[in-house]
């Protein structure tokens, strides 16, 4: 397994729309194990392809304490939605913003698991709220997406001032 590079807004490459795989092989599974070891390095609960450059829809998460109850998800989608709740949430590709953004209360989803077969879903509560803003990535979507122009303006300042900041820092041995 490798830990892989997680873009950060506003790059570009985050509003990519990504493919459906086609076929769950080993290159899936090996980049859902990259992603899984990259979220649990990074201490997120929910990782998808988008966010480490990949284009697929590749989605892995783990709600757990203990940190030992991964879930995967190839090719999500939301086929029901039912209530609507406001949570705060926080993103690995915005790093230190965390906001209010409403979302459905709970939701099916419907998906491929890493051996290929197809299951459904129901989750709500975190689960439900990590499953939307990880699909929200595969569609290209942020969640500061959800935030008012000008938050949006001021979390962007904010991100780029300290992409500019580490990168002017010397390395250390």
């Amino acid at each position: 397994m490798s830990r892989l590079n997680i873009l950060e807004f506003p790059d570009p490459r985050l509003r990519r729309v990504a493919k459906p795989v086609e076929s769950v092989t080993d290159k899936e599974r090996q980049l859902a194990a990259d992603m899984l070891e990259t979220m649990y390095a990074s201490r997120g609960i929910g990782l998808a392809a988008t966010q480490v450059n990949e284009g697929v829809r590749v989605v892995v998460m783990d709600l757990s304490e203990q940190r030992n109850e991964p879930r995967y998800f190839i090719n999500p989608e939301i086929i029901d939605r039912q209530g609507t709740q406001a949570c705060e949430e926080g993103c690995l590709s915005v790093p230190g913003i965390y906001a209010e953004v409403n979302r459905a209360e709970r939701v099916t989803v419907r998906a491929l698991g890493l051996d290929g077969e197809a299951f459904e879903l129901e989750a709500d509560g975190l689960l439900a709220v990590c499953i939307q803003h990880e699909i929200d990535h595969l569609d290209g979507k942020v969640f500061v997406d959800y935030l008012s122009p000008l938050k949006r303006r001021m979390v962007e300042k904010r991100l780029r001032k300290q992409q500019r900041l580490d990168k002017a820092e010397p390395a250390r041995a």
